[in-house]
């Protein structure tokens, strides 16, 4: 693994850290390709529940690397997307811990996470159009998913700053903590997360991150072929046992 990506993994959770805070932990090649070995661990390990992205030294991601872009050097990877996540975000969840700045490449970053944990001050942008450019890593198609169409119009036309305080009103963001709060806060919500049984957490996610694709001839067929593995694993009789002898339950992810 890269230094220019920090990885920890302890009690179900990864943390990624892109490190090059002198750059604002602006993307290159390396940086996408170790991102991308990191999500792909979470992925393959039974131990991991949920992951949290963040960026180091007071900013979260300011994009793509210019410098590199104009050496020709690429900030994606074909077929997973910028930073190696926005075209295949990972089976499991991913919370995003924003602070300083998430921009062009780094707002489509966070928007591709499942959920976006942001310090008051935190701010969130597609300021391509004033460069004579466009966002084309994913942040014009989910911007308009996760706030009302019209204001993500205003900001994907305008490229001016969105505001962590209006992302939250907006209910892009989960949830506002003080400056150098952020991956404190993600922390906890991903801590919760894996307390629960990993594959019900699996298959909720994929149920939710895909449902609003399903036709209304396929929505219960499909909603069945996601539950019933869970239903019939050893995990779903754990649950109830420990429910029932009124103690933590001990997930074996099977």
């Amino acid at each position: 693994m890269s230094d220019l990506v920090l990885t920890s993994f302890a009690d179900g959770v990864a943390v990624v850290t892109i490190n090059r805070p002198e750059a604002r932990n602006a993307v290159n090649r390396a940086v996408a390709d170790a991102v991308a070995e990191a999500i792909d661990e979470l992925d393959a390990r039974d131990d991991l529940t949920v992951g949290v992205i963040t960026g180091a030294g007071g900013s979260f991601c300011a994009g793509a690397d210019l410098k590199a872009l104009a050496a020709g050097e690429r900030s994606g990877i074909p077929g997973r997307g910028f930073c190696g996540i926005t075209e295949t975000p990972p089976a499991k969840p991913l919370i995003a811990a924003v602070e300083g700045y998430a921009l062009g490449g780094g707002s489509e970053l966070a928007l591709a996470c499942d959920m976006i944990v942001a310090s008051r001050e935190a701010k969130f942008g597609l300021p391509e159009t004033k460069r004579g450019l466009i966002a084309a890593g994913g942040g014009l198609v989910r911007l308009p998913r996760h706030i009302p169409r019209a204001v993500a119009m205003q900001y994907a036309l305008t490229g001016d700053f969105l505001p962590a305080m209006r992302a939250y009103e907006l209910g892009m963001v989960n949830e506002l903590t003080p400056v150098g709060g952020a991956l404190a806060a993600a922390l906890t919500l991903a801590e919760a997360i894996a307390s629960n049984g990993p594959l019900a957490v699996r298959a909720s996610k994929q149920i939710v991150a895909e449902s609003s694709h399903w036709s209304a001839e396929e929505t219960w067929e499909r909603n069945r072929e996601a539950c019933a593995p869970v239903f019939a694993s050893a995990d779903a009789k754990e649950g109830a046992r420990a429910f029932a002898e009124k103690r933590l339950p001990r997930w074996s992810g099977k």
